[in-house]
C-alpha cells in the first residue's frame, strides 16, 4: 500500500473540508478537531490504493464529525456561524451587520432543524461533490441523490420560511 502525499492533499483539500465541517458542527472548535482527526487517519491508516482520496476525506470526517456529536463533546459555541469564508466583506453599516448576523443565524437555524443526512447532502453539494461522492459518504445509490438534494432543499426551504415540510 503506498502512503498518499498527506502534505499535499492536506493543501488541496483542508479549506473546503474545514468548510464543510464548520458548518456540519457549526464551530470552528470542533472543526478544526475532526479536520486534525481526520488527516491524522490518513497518516495511521491510509485508505486502499485507487481510492477517490478526496471523498475518502469527507466521508472519514463525516463519520468522525457523527462520533465527536454524538459523545455530546463540544457542541455549538456559536450559533450564529456559518462558515470561515461564508461573507467575503464586512457590512460597512451596523445596520448591515445586523442584517448578516439574523441572516446568518437563520440558515444555521434552519440546517440544525433538519435531518443530519439532508445537512450533510446539502453541504456536500456546496462544496461541489458529485453525485457519487455523496452517494458514498451518506450509503446510498447515486441515483437516489437528487431525490434527497431535492426534498432537503424543500425541507431547508420550509424551514427558512418558519413552516416545517413534512419528512
Amino acid at each position: 500500500m503506498t502512503r498518499p502525499d498527506a502534505e499535499a492533499l492536506f493543501r488541496s483539500h483542508a479549506d473546503s473540508l474545514f468548510r464543510y465541517l464548520t458548518r456540519m458542527a457549526g464551530d470552528h472548535a470542533t472543526a478544526e478537531d475532526v479536520l486534525q482527526d481526520t488527516f491524522q487517519r490518513l497518516l495511521e491508516r491510509p485508505p486502499r490504493t485507487g481510492t477517490n482520496l478526496r471523498g475518502w476525506l469527507f466521508t472519514v470526517a463525516t463519520h468522525r464529525l457523527r462520533d465527536v456529536q454524538r459523545a455530546g463533546r463540544r457542541r455549538r459555541e456559536r450559533a450564529t456561524l456559518v462558515g470561515p469564508r461564508a461573507l467575503s466583506d464586512p457590512p460597512a453599516r451596523p445596520d448591515e451587520a445586523l442584517d448578516a448576523a439574523a441572516a446568518r443565524s437563520r440558515v444555521r437555524a434552519a440546517l440544525d432543524a433538519l435531518p443530519e443526512r439532508d445537512r450533510t447532502v446539502l453541504l456536500m453539494r456546496e462544496e461541489g461533490f458529485r453525485h457519487r461522492e455523496i452517494a458514498e459518504a451518506v450509503g446510498t445509490t447515486t441515483g437516489s441523490v437528487g431525490t434527497l438534494i431535492a426534498r432537503a432543499l424543500d425541507r431547508f426551504a420550509a424551514h427558512m420560511e418558519g413552516q416545517h415540510a413534512p419528512t
